[in-house]
């Protein structure tokens, strides 16, 4: 949650430059809350990992959060159980009329195909272009980056000689709320078979947040804040590249051991996990600059800046925005 301070307190001006997440004490007084809405697009295949994965993260927040699971409607999920899916998630159909906070877009095991060959595709895009009228912000994650990456830009994805698996370190190479409190230097996973075409993107209406020496450019921003994109997998478990290498092994691919991940480089050495606290601070910030950019009635649309004018509930601006 922000502090709250009073405009004329010398703090006030430092945290202004240096995006501090604040609330000024006269805006606070009168400040409204309600829950954030945050839909999830569910793609990995197993789902439950990935719930706890993304509900761990997004619970780290003191804001209260609905959350809305979302399933492919022509797309039969292998590894999740029917009961479950019809349980917990529901098919767009049912909440295109409404709108979201946020919306997460997950990664997918589908990095080989060409987009327009994955069965989902087609619908996939139908959200995709409704989120950029219902949701305040849009978050992509690695399979999901590019595919919002490809919809949204052009931008083609480039198949690598083997996959990139491992956890990396990354440089943070713009300023931005998002990566707010990083470290100049941090880690991520990543595990993946293709990246994106770097010239493309340089053309494209994005801001490079983070960048790795191995991994390239792994996180991006469009200039109206509304997608937000993630090359790597902030919100891996610290067994889960183990687990993916073991799956690998099962079927037979030639797929080295993960990067940076076990002691020694020896299969089974212990695991520590260097990106658990970034992982954190990323998602808090993005639940923070959504709740600081979204209307406190859904039905009005944010800008860039944050409410149009006239529309903007007192108290819901930080001190950025004053």
């Amino acid at each position: 949650m922000p502090i709250i301070i009073p405009k004329e307190l010398p703090a006030a001006a430092v945290l202004q430059k240096e995006n501090v997440f604040a609330l000024l004490q006269h805006k606070a007084a009168k400040q409204e809350i309600r829950p954030l809405k945050i839909a999830i697009v569910n793609l990995m295949p197993k789902k439950i990992a990935t719930e706890n994965q993304l509900l761990r993260l997004l619970s780290q927040s003191p804001l209260q959060i609905e959350v809305t699971l979302l399933k492919m409607k022509y797309h039969e999920s292998k590894n999740t159980s029917v009961d479950h899916m019809e349980k917990f998630y529901q098919e767009f159909s049912v909440i295109q009329s409404q709108r979201f906070d946020g919306l997460i877009i997950t990664g997918a095991p589908v990095e080989k195909m060409t987009f327009e060959a994955i069965d989902y595709w087609q619908e996939l895009q139908e959200i995709m272009n409704w989120s950029q009228t219902n949701c305040t912000s849009v978050l992509h994650i690695c399979w999901g980056a590019q595919a919002g990456l490809y919809y949204h830009y052009g931008i083609e994805k480039v198949l690598y000689p083997s996959k990139l698996f491992g956890v990396f370190e990354q440089t943070v190479t713009h300023f931005h709320p998002l990566v707010r409190g990083f470290d100049d230097v941090f880690y991520t996973p990543h595990s993946r078979y293709t990246g994106i075409d770097e010239v493309q993107l340089a053309q494209a209406p994005l801001e490079i947040l983070a960048a790795g020496v191995e991994t390239g450019p792994s996180i991006f921003v469009s200039e109206d804040h509304k997608n937000v994109f993630l090359l790597g997998h902030f919100e891996y478990h610290t067994t889960t590249l183990n687990e993916e290498y073991l799956r690998d092994m099962e079927r037979g691919l030639a797929t080295a051991l993960p990067k940076n991940y076990f002691a020694y480089d020896r299969l089974g050495g212990k695991i520590t996990n260097r990106w658990r606290g970034h992982a954190s601070l990323f998602f808090s910030n993005w639940i923070n600059e959504t709740y600081l950019r979204t209307p406190y009635d859904l039905s009005v649309t944010p800008t860039k800046e944050g409410y149009r004018i006239g529309s903007e509930p007192e108290g819901r601006v930080s001190i950025n925005d004053d």
